[in-house]
């Protein structure tokens, strides 16, 4: 591999890999088209990334599926550490953090932090070494944009980092990512090792009397190492959980010195910022949520997968053109964004901008990128004990109030989709989710009630009908369900006795069956199988009075 000394070595290489791939192509491709797609062999069909439609553009993608990902050359033939390069031999460490400031990047991990006020304040931090740290530990359930980076272009990662270190005075770099991302791992890892190779890595990068270098750590699959300062104390190889801030890492961070974290995607824009120009970024996106983000979208949309749109856009965009609608033409009810702890937005909604501050202030925020869409088969009571039961279990524990308080949330939540709810606790929910977000130690506690809060202030009827009713309006609560066979539809065929998995249908052929409502677990592969309709959900008891709220405390 050759050893890269200059901008200059670096164009030259370029044009060289530019002109050996023009080479190939008239060599091999009757038609002189372009390249081949390359996806990381342990994603599905439906992660792999498509062409960008109508309202996506591709700055964190633009080389996913287009390089492959284990070719240094590749990435360099693509302008790859031209950005790295030009800051080594024309910019100062202020002008790069001038830049970055004035593209107006905001971290994409969830906390949203000005990304050149960070650098910043780690720069002018006292103390020695400095780190910075690239934050790949992806938790959140259905979430991989970050992964599809680690593993599509990890070199763009690995470049933001470095112009990031030689702006906040950093001669030593960690990706901390997931040990359940061995694609990751491995890629990250070739990439380092090739960066080394060509002298883009090292004690003297670029020769230009810059030193730095990269390590991967693996996190154990902890959700609440995402949080920067349990990460930190991870990377040191100690428990990882969070500790008071202040001081933050940025004065007291990675082995007490000040440190700069960043996630993924905010690292893969540094370089496109640095070749391209701030005012390019900042004309993407609004006023104070500048350029694109990513987001996994999944759910109940035709077309799921990992997207990245400019900041503005509205979820109706992002679902109906972006997503190409609802399946089944069902209608929509809610959308998630923001992850466990975001919050349930209805579908009165759907042409709220999708930027930092309008998802704020809806109840919701912006999270790391994942996006549910629900249809009017989805029982919001029961999207919040899932999402509760999420973060109950993945709370460490250090605190009390995110200790006690997720498990006590949970433990309504599960009550009430039981059809064991009582009067007083929706009171009770409320009463628990001031204290938890108010008194929990780190964002985890702090976010924990967004499903809750969320659902309560767009899905108060859903609650009621559980509580009082005994009802589960979208028939998806198995205790506050029943299955009936209609004797005007039914013909006997016995499918739906053939079906079930517990025996719990009986009726000869050509008769009228019947469902043992003691037996019946409320499966549903009855209803499912049947061919003629005979078989109705049912929920509720309709003469069960709808009392009003007590506001008892806890």
């Amino acid at each position: 591999m050759p050893l890269v000394h200059s901008l200059d070595e670096l164009v030259h290489l370029q044009k060289k890999i530019l002109e050996d791939r023009r080479a190939d192509i008239s060599a091999h491709s009757i038609e002189g088209l372009g390249r081949e797609k390359f996806a990381a062999p342990a994603l599905r069909a439906d992660q792999e990334l498509d062409a960008p439609r109508g309202k996506e553009i591709r700055v964190v993608l633009r080389n996913c599926n287009l390089i492959d990902p284990e070719s240094l050359d590749d990435y360099i033939g693509e302008e790859g550490y031209q950005a790295l390069a030009t800051v080594l031999s024309s910019m100062s460490p202020e002008e790069v953090i001038e830049i970055i400031s004035k593209s107006g990047l905001r971290g994409r991990g969830g906390a949203c932090f000005p990304t050149g006020r960070k650098w910043q304040l780690t720069r002018n931090s006292a103390g020695s070494p400095k780190y910075i740290i690239c934050n790949a530990d992806e938790g959140d359930p259905g979430a991989f944009m970050n992964r599809r980076v680690l593993e599509g272009d990890p070199h763009s990662v690995l470049e933001g980092m470095a112009i990031g270190a030689y702006a906040i005075g950093a001669s030593r770099g960690f990706v901390y990512c997931r040990a359940e991302y061995p694609i990751a791992v491995r890629t990250l890892n070739l990439a380092i090792q090739q960066a080394r190779a060509y002298g883009l890595l090292g004690e003297n990068v670029l020769n230009s009397g810059f030193a730095f270098d990269v390590e991967v750590r693996m996190g154990a699959g902890a959700f609440v190492c995402g949080e920067e300062t349990a990460l930190i104390a991870s990377i040191e190889g100690r428990r990882g959980e969070p500790r008071p801030r202040p001081p933050f890492p940025a004065v007291t961070g990675l082995w007490g010195k000040p440190t700069c974290i960043n996630n993924v995607e905010t690292f893969a824009n540094v370089p496109q910022i640095i070749m391209t120009g701030a005012d390019w970024f900042a004309g993407m996106g609004t006023e104070k949520s500048k350029g694109t983000k990513t987001f996994a979208l999944a759910g109940d949309v035709n077309h799921t997968g990992l997207i990245e749109v400019p900041l503005g856009i509205t979820l109706r965009e992002i679902v109906y053109d972006v997503g190409e609608g609802i399946k089944k033409k069902k209608e929509l009810k809610a959308i998630q964004t923001g992850g466990p702890m975001g919050g349930c937005l209805p579908a009165s909604m759907v042409d709220l901008p999708v930027d930092y501050e309008s998802l704020m202030a809806a109840g919701s925020i912006m999270g790391s990128g994942g996006m549910i869409v629900m249809d009017e088969d989805t029982c919001m009571v029961d999207i919040a004990r899932f999402f509760m039961e999420f973060i109950q279990e993945e709370s460490c524990g250090k605190c009390t109030p995110c200790r006690v308080g997720t498990h006590s949330m949970l433990e309504i939540l599960t009550r009430i989709c039981r059809g064991e709810g009582v009067d007083g606790d929706i009171a009770k929910l409320e009463r628990l989710s001031k204290l938890t977000r108010t008194h929990s130690l780190c964002g985890l506690g702090q976010g924990a009630p967004n499903p809750v809060d969320s659902t309560l202030k767009h899905f108060r009827e859903e609650y009621e009908a559980h509580i009082y009713r005994k009802e589960c309006p979208a028939k998806v609560c198995r205790e506050l369900i029943r299955y009936e066979i209609i004797a005007e539809t039914c013909n006997g065929c016995t499918v739906c006795a053939k079906n079930c998995p517990i025996g719990a249908i009986a009726g000869e052929r050509r008769k009228l069956h019947v469902i043992d409502q003691e037996t019946c677990v409320r499966c549903g592969i009855c209803i499912q199988t049947c061919n003629f309709g005979a078989i109705l959900a049912l929920t509720g008891d309709q003469t069960a009075p709808v009392m009003a709220q007590s506001q008892d405390p806890i």
